[in-house]
């Protein structure tokens, strides 16, 4: 089976690298990466008129009929993924022997050159970026695709914070199992994140790149990989025998919970670790508010920058240890015994506070009326979000997409479908239903990620019209031409919140005759 089977297969132009048309519609621009395996180019696409990244195989191993295979196959298989923390593959050709696959193209930088610049990164940013990458992980398992070269050269970061996971098994597919630790030219810069199993030339599934994730985000917060050897064989084989140092001796400040997750993911066992990316991504996103840097807000208004104020400051490398050698508590936290007294003094008031006994002037004792403590109000929270259909007919607007609303990521989207014009086409508008757990006024936020967009917000005390004209006037609203994160002000107690979508811009997600398509990172409320 040749690599035409599914990719196309056309002549390479005889000009000068720089100004090479390949596939008949890519222009090659400038050469942008090098490495042992492939080059990746910039280049035009002339058909779309936007620029693309091409990866080209180069000919050494592109003359050899079972890695040319190889590269085929899983190009076919990338094409079917598709995840906003994916790079996306757009298509895959043949040019006079040589195969390319032509991908997103990113603007940003690799968090290779990131953490080697930074060394050492902050814990919010390191759980965003392993909450996008466990996000991407679970679409590709449940695609039973396995990456298999989860490693920071292969995690792209945009300036704007977003994150996304790219060359979705081309590096395993150059080489067979046996080969993985000999292979320089395949393995080089690999067997530091390699699984156990992985090593072992064991059967592998999603857990094998849950454990490269969790060896990413330890370098992020340790600034060094747990497992390094004198050559790549060494290194790949110290992971057997055995664990990695504690991550909480090199970094005392981080919280607890970050750290037993991050060593969840590192268990030799795959039996030990989170199950699948959504688990870790769950797990990942709890530890938020545990973060060193106190983290409340789950939807920053336009993603995580990369800038400085993001990073943790670098500091020396070493355990932090008391003169007997145990490692230090925070300073906020308090004495165990202290918080045992501050316990059992406010279990004692609440005692009082039920059963207060009083001597009355005849000498009997009688129950004296205790008025009842105010009932504590929790916080407002959104407790649903679902779509509103304006027709009233299949009332489905990519709902299984929805959670990502109010996972806390504002990597993760929820978009509408793809429309011809930026109208929605023959409908009105398309809907989203907000409901808090109890009536409310505050503001609404709303991750806007494509333009132009604009939005009418509405809202209702005590139920969710399913008739748009039962939801009466229009209580705020925006238009803006740029992505941003907008805010609407509910001035009048409401229980649901409509989010009503008017227009929005072209995406890179949809086809060229329905281009125009709603995308949201996240939806959030505010109190008062």
């Amino acid at each position: 089976m040749g690599f035409g089977k599914y990719c196309r297969i056309t002549a390479m132009s005889q000009d000068s690298p720089l100004s090479r048309l390949i596939g008949g519609r890519y222009q090659l621009e400038h050469r942008i990466a090098r490495g042992g395996m492939a080059e990746v180019w910039l280049a035009s696409d002339t058909f779309l008129h936007r620029q693309v990244a091409v990866k080209l195989l180069k000919p050494h191993l592109a003359n050899d009929a079972n890695v040319a295979e190889r590269f085929r196959r899983e190009a076919v298989a990338c094409a079917g993924i598709t995840h906003p923390n994916i790079v996306a593959v757009y298509d895959c050709i043949e040019h006079n022997g040589q195969q390319a696959v032509i991908m997103q193209y990113v603007k940003g930088k690799s968090l290779r050159e990131l953490l080697d610049k930074q060394q050492r990164l902050g814990p919010k940013l390191t759980i965003h970026i392993g909450m996008s990458i466990a996000a991407a992980l679970e679409e590709a398992h449940n695609k039973n695709f396995i990456h298999r070269d989860v490693k920071p050269g292969n995690i792209l970061l945009t300036p704007e914070g977003k994150v996304l996971l790219t060359d979705f098994g081309i590096a395993k597919a150059m080489t067979s199992t046996e080969d993985d630790l000999t292979h320089d030219n395949i393995m080089m810069g690999t067997a530091k994140y390699l699984a156990p199993e992985q090593v072992r030339g064991k059967p592998l599934d999603g857990r094998s790149d849950l454990y490269s994730l969790g060896l990413v985000l330890y370098e992020c917060l340790a600034g060094k990989v747990p497992f390094l050897g004198e050559s790549d064989a060494d290194t790949a084989l110290a992971r057997l025998q055995r664990e990695p140092t504690d991550l909480a001796r090199l970094r005392p400040s981080l919280s607890p919970q970050l750290v037993k997750i991050i060593h969840k993911l590192l268990s030799r066992n795959p039996e030990h670790r989170f199950a699948t990316g959504y688990e870790t991504k769950v797990a990942l996103h709890s530890a938020l508010t545990g973060a060193h840097d106190k983290t409340t807000e789950l939807t920053p208004p336009t993603g995580i920058t990369l800038e400085e104020e993001v990073l943790t400051p670098r500091e020396p490398i070493r355990p932090v240890t008391s003169p007997r050698g145990e490692q230090r508590q925070p300073r906020s936290a308090p004495p165990f015994a202290l918080r045992r007294m501050f316990v059992g003094l406010l279990a004692l008031s609440l005692i009082a506070g039920v059963a207060l006994w009083r001597v009355s002037g005849n000498n009997t004792t009688e129950l004296a009326a205790v008025p009842e403590p105010a009932a504590v109000v929790g916080p407002v929270t959104i407790a649903s979000i679902s779509t509103f259909d304006p027709l009233g007919d299949d009332g489905v607007e990519n709902d299984e997409l929805l959670p990502n609303l109010l996972d806390g990521n504002a990597t993760t989207m929820w978009s509408t479908s793809c429309y011809d014009n930026q109208y929605f086409g023959s409908k009105e508008f398309v809907g989203l239903v907000v409901q808090l757990n109890r009536a409310s006024t505050g503001t609404l936020r709303v991750g806007m990620q494509n333009a132009p967009w604009a939005i009418d917000v509405f809202a209702s005390a005590e139920t969710a019209p399913t008739d748009i004209n039962q939801w009466g006037d229009r209580i705020d609203g925006g238009y803006n031409t740029k992505r941003e994160r907008a805010s609407f002000v509910v001035s009048t107690p409401a229980q649901f919140i409509l989010i009503k979508i008017r227009e929005a811009g072209k995406s890179a997600n949809c086809s060229a005759s329905n281009p125009y398509q709603g995308v949201l990172a996240g939806v959030a409320f505010t109190e008062g």
